[in-house]
């Protein structure tokens, strides 16, 4: 019948298999993937981890054909990391640890991929997986200790740059103060956690598809972290200056609204000056070996030429 997908007869047990395993991790955790979605749409620190699994099934749909070819028979090896992911999950459960049982779902999520494609399917797909543990929210003491450096770093950040463009500020903790009137709260929502897990997830996805050497990719992942605290500090800074000329409905709908559509795309624009940079420092290596094949050749030539004009010469 014409609409319909054949599925190759070698391919229908594995297919048969994943199905069924994954219907089995769907119903085991449940819960827990409804406690992350819940966590995705009511924390604005972590919302963007509902982009991670769509952007992951785009990286595996675009890299379908590689996929493919490496697929094998499956190994029995990822039963192993889901059992160990159920006594992750288990331990979770046990000491009210939520964050071991969200961590736990993405490595039984890596079990299945090892049970079905084997391990060729699994190397090959390994940045796609580890991509994967950026839905994840940060543990309750991992993400205070993140918060509270960034929300003090960006008040600082914010107070430099308004010295620098002539504004006198007087700082007290994370309250900023504007002239003798105006006074500017940096509150736990201004650290630019919101910005910093947004854009961590833009450029780990764009490292993925860039072809650039993986010293290159790495550098554009650690570079996100400056970045994304920069672009902030700027905000707060525009923030700032708002509120001493326009009022503060305008300073704030810009700091919740506008910001979030201006900061972002500038942000990306540092990335893609980053890759052309990189891009202009560095010697591609098919340049130097083509370099290093016309040396020789250029050698020879000279050397036959010389030695057709002794020939000359002597005739």
């Amino acid at each position: 019948m014409a609409g319909t997908v054949s599925v190759p007869g070698s391919l229908r047990p594995i297919l048969a298999l994943g199905l069924s395993v994954l219907a089995a991790i769907v119903w085991s955790y449940w819960a827990t993937i409804a406690s992350l979605s819940g966590e995705w749409w009511n924390n604005d620190d972590y919302s963007v981890g509902m982009l991670v699994p769509l952007v992951a099934v785009y990286l595996v749909w675009r890299n379908r054909s590689a996929l493919r070819e490496s697929l094998a028979r499956p190994c029995w090896w990822g039963l192993v990391v889901i059992v160990l992911a159920l006594a992750a999950r288990a331990y979770g459960l046990m000491f009210l640890f939520e964050s071991a049982e969200r961590y736990s779902l993405v490595l039984a999520v890596w079990g299945l991929v090892l049970l079905i494609g084997g391990w060729r399917f699994f190397l090959r797909s390994f940045w796609i997986l580890l991509f994967l543990f950026l839905m994840v929210p940060l543990p309750g003491r991992l993400h205070n200790m993140v918060s509270g450096p960034l929300q003090s770093f960006a008040t600082q950040g914010a107070v430099f740059m308004l010295e620098v463009i002539g504004i006198a500020v007087n700082r007290q903790g994370n309250v900023i103060s504007l002239g003798q009137n105006t006074t500017l709260a940096v509150a736990e929502a201004c650290s630019g956690l919101r910005m910093l897990t947004a854009f961590i997830v833009v450029t780990a996805a764009m490292a993925f598809l860039v072809k650039r050497p993986a010293w290159q990719k790495a550098a554009l992942l650690v570079s996100s972290v400056p970045i994304a605290v920069a672009c902030n500090i700027v905000r707060l800074c525009v923030t700032a200056v708002l509120y001493m000329h326009t009022s503060s409905e305008m300073a704030e709908k810009f700091f919740h609204d506008g910001a979030g559509l201006t900061m972002m795309p500038i942000a990306v624009f540092l990335l893609l000056g980053e890759l052309w940079l990189l891009n202009k420092l560095v010697v591609p290596e098919q340049t130097r070996s083509s370099r290093g094949r016309q040396g020789p050749q250029s050698v020879a030539s000279e050397h036959s030429s010389g030695h057709r004009s002794r020939e000359n010469v002597r005739s």
